[in-house]
């Protein structure tokens, strides 16, 4: 269901960035599974450039029991700019939700005025698919927009009327790249580093999802591919000893 939403994404990073591979941990590249009613596949891809220093994606393929299509964008330690975030999901025909948002690393007003507001026109455009639903697992204020797309819909609205939004913010996003000042200042630079290093402990902490690359792919591996690879700058929780 979302590989047009991979292609449009990967074709847009191949033709405006001179991108690398940036290398995925041995065996978290890509798994299959046998476990379910489907067998589920799970590949992802990862890169690196000038302006942005980790580029990940990944899909997951378990025909009509599930498909995801997630991503992070990173941008180098000398811009200030959110993180693009894409998380879509598709469990069977009436379980579909769209994640779709630039990720302030700040709620400082002045910073959400800068990078937060030249959403609100794509926002209100596409206002159906911002509905107000709760976020069981995050806290809305934090690394979240107010113009976020965020949206339980369905098969024929994600081909259509999503994908028409997915290609506009992307392309705005982009746009706030491209307009980007260098950060020069040391103390600057060790901000963003510490702010996204911040947000990857935060949403390794929180990732629902986890649940389901356990299912599939089992608790060890998940747990690699969360810390080593999806959110690489956090640490794991310490499990406390059982006590009888």
């Amino acid at each position: 269901m979302y590989k047009p939403f991979l292609e449009y994404l990967e074709k847009e990073l191949f033709s405006r960035f001179d991108l690398s591979s940036k290398p995925i941990p041995a065996g978290l590249e890509a798994n299959v599974s046998n476990r379910g009613k489907n067998q589920a596949t799970i590949q992802s891809w990862c890169y690196e450039c000038p302006q942005l220093r980790k580029i990940r994606y990944t899909y997951i393929d378990a025909g009509a029991s599930a498909q995801v299509f997630n991503s992070v964008i990173y941008p180098s330690y000398y811009y200030d700019i959110p993180l693009l975030g894409i998380d879509l999901l598709s469990f069977g025909k009436s379980k579909i939700l769209i994640v779709l948002d630039f990720q302030p690393l700040f709620q400082e007003e002045s910073y959400l005025e800068k990078y937060i507001e030249p959403m609100r026109p794509l926002r209100e455009k596409y206002n159906d698919l911002a509905q107000k639903l709760e976020m069981k697992f995050y806290d809305a204020n934090q690394y979240f927009s107010k113009y976020l797309l965020f949206a339980k819909t369905d098969a024929e609205t994600v081909k259509t009327t999503f994908f028409e939004a997915y290609q506009e913010y992307i392309n705005l996003y982009w746009e706030m790249l491209d307009k980007a000042e260098i950060l020069d200042r040391t103390e600057d630079i060790q901000k963003i580093i510490k702010a996204q290093k911040d947000y990857d402990q935060y949403s390794a902490d929180r990732d629902p999802a986890s649940g389901l690359f356990s299912s599939y792919f089992g608790h060890e591996w998940s747990e690699k591919f969360l810390y080593e690879f999806l959110f690489e700058d956090a640490v794991p929780l310490a499990v406390p000893n059982a006590t009888r």
